[in-house]
């Protein structure tokens, strides 16, 4: 058997590519089409949506902005005709982001069953001794989270990531065509500075909670363990110390799930204070502008409306990470049970077993008595049995 436990969660450094990659041909299966056509119809929706919600909706707030603060109040059919396309960009993209999700869910769907049914499958073509040195409870527990892990991630990565990724280029094209390198250096600037601290908080974060997994797989194999012995425990007397031993091994996990979550208040202290930084600086930086002649009243809005878009999917940041890192680890961990060998393999081209007839024999058995020191010997008949 291999040294490694694969049901350990201990590994919060499992890197991100390779567990991806070796995703990747459930996410992709070769000869379905369908599916295939579903992730790039969601793919499109994404693209749509973004586009709708940077130049749709900050553009006709802007502009609704500038008509009205010129003071001609004929303008009013305009305005109005802007505020109602505006809520209905802000309308659009909720809409493609929902169609989307109905689009997706069935690809990520099948990747979880396929996933599920590989490792199933593998499972039961291990040997007994695996199944015997390793606690059931903890092995169905790895498989659990690695599965539920799969649709978060693709959540995450395909429709969090990917469109801020695709809006923030969106908006430091606009920045740079409308207001000049000083807010594109800002703006780069305080997103590289949340993204490194995001980074470095939540990966302190991931060692606790990866401790408070531990914690939690084995208060769960215990009891799985303790359960399933219910006689032997009942044999020995032992329901006091099996149940002082559960309850030392949740009081554990407690104590290490608070300290998970206590930490998770610096991360957004932390994360706040960045982005509100940013916001109000541009604002003031086109402010100035605007006294200087070269802005209108609805730059300010405009840049506002485009910092808070940004920024919103990015007070996520934190969240989004921890859950990858940690999907990332669960998948790991999972894959460690398909890498598992079998003790029992076939050889390559081995044909099928056929047994046409079968016999059994048995001759020339002997044996000794405890007392006496004297052999007795028995020669059996050959017994014969035909298969079938």
């Amino acid at each position: 058997m291999p040294p490694t436990d694969p049901t350990s969660q201990t590994r919060a450094d499992q890197p991100l590519l390779p567990t991806l990659r070796r995703f990747l041909p459930y996410l992709w299966p070769a000869g379905e089409t369908g599916l295939k056509a579903r992730i790039v119809v969601a793919m499109l929706l994404v693209v749509a949506s973004k586009i709708v919600q940077v130049f749709g909706a900050a553009y006709t707030l802007k502009y609704a902005v500038d008509r009205m603060s010129v003071g001609d109040r004929s303008l009013v059919t305009i305005v109005v005709l802007l505020v109602v396309g505006y809520a209905a960009s802000r309308f659009s993209t909720t809409l493609f982001d929902n169609l989307r999700n109905a689009v997706f869910e069935r690809v990520g769907q099948d990747a979880t069953r396929r996933l599920a049914a590989s490792v199933f499958r593998h499972l039961h073509g291990l040997s007994l001794r695996f199944h015997l040195e390793r606690r059931t409870g903890a092995v169905t527990k790895v498989v659990e989270r690695g599965t539920k892990s799969i649709d978060t991630m693709l959540y995450f990565l395909l429709f969090n990531i990917a469109p801020t990724v695709l809006e923030l280029a969106m908006v430091l094209t606009i920045f740079w065509t409308s207001f000049g390198w000083p807010l594109v250096a800002a703006t780069v600037a305080m997103v590289a500075i949340y993204i490194v601290f995001t980074q470095k908080v939540t990966d302190w974060r991931n060692a606790l909670r990866a401790q408070m997994n531990d914690l939690d797989t084995g208060a769960v194999a215990h009891a799985v363990d303790s359960l399933l012995n219910f006689e032997t425990v009942k044999y020995f007397g032992a329901e006091e110390r099996e149940a002082k031993r559960y309850d030392a091994a949740i009081s554990a996990y407690a104590a290490a799930a608070t300290k998970s979550e206590n930490s998770l208040a610096w991360l957004n202290v932390g994360q706040a204070l960045i982005t509100n930084a940013m916001l109000g600086g541009g604002m003031a930086y086109v402010a100035w502008g605007w006294s200087q002649g070269r802005f209108s009243a609805g730059d300010v809005v405009f840049v506002s409306t485009l910092l808070s878009q940004l920024f919103r999917p990015l007070d996520l940041l934190g969240m989004v990470y921890r859950t990858i890192r940690q999907g990332v680890i669960d998948m790991a961990s999972m894959f460690a049970l398909i890498d598992t060998p079998a003790e029992v393999v076939d050889a390559p081209n081995a044909a099928p077993l056929v047994v046409d007839r079968g016999r059994v024999r048995a001759s020339t058995s002997t044996f000794r008595r405890a007392r006496r020191w004297r052999w007795w010997g028995h020669r059996a008949r050959a017994s014969r049995r035909s298969r079938g």
